[in-house]
């Protein structure tokens, strides 16, 4: 049995990354574009806009988490969302899901953020359930409206 490793991600690792991404926007319904989403990561990594974190079962990667920085005006400190997770098929069932979550969890605590949130597709109620199964509580205090909608 392969032993599944969680690691903050480099710019090494885009080839492999841009695969697991091109599978997770075809989840959303996309059409698979590795060249564009290896240029979209290329900009996250090279602007510092976002942070990553890669999965490997043995040393195939098998899934990913991506954070976005922003802030609370309220609070006045940095906050993170979790805007991407996902776990290949050969990876599902094995606690990678959950151990990306845990490790963008501890790196959210350790830089110092107030919190770590994020959102997912009413629909994608495997995601919802790994997620309260974590001990994540759905926010009910507050609507998310949108004016515009590609």
């Amino acid at each position: 049995m392969s032993t599944i490793s969680i690691r903050q991600a480099v710019l090494a690792d885009i080839e492999a990354l841009s695969v697991l991404f091109d599978g997770y926007r075809q989840f959303y319904g996309r059409d698979s574009d590795v060249a564009a989403a290896k240029k979209f990561l290329i900009d996250r990594f090279n602007h510092g806009e976002s942070v990553l974190f890669i999965a490997h079962e043995g040393s195939n990667p098998v899934g990913f988490t991506q954070l976005y920085p922003s802030f609370s005006s309220v609070s006045l400190e940095r906050i993170y969302i979790l805007n991407d997770l996902f776990v290949n098929a050969s990876g599902r069932r094995k606690g990678v899901g959950s151990k990306l979550m845990s490790a963008a969890v501890d790196f959210a605590k350790t830089v110092g953020a107030l919190r770590l949130g994020l959102s997912t597709a009413i629909t994608n109620t495997g995601a919802q359930a790994l997620y309260e199964a974590e001990g994540w509580e759905r926010d009910d205090d507050f609507a998310y409206i949108y004016p515009i909608r590609k």
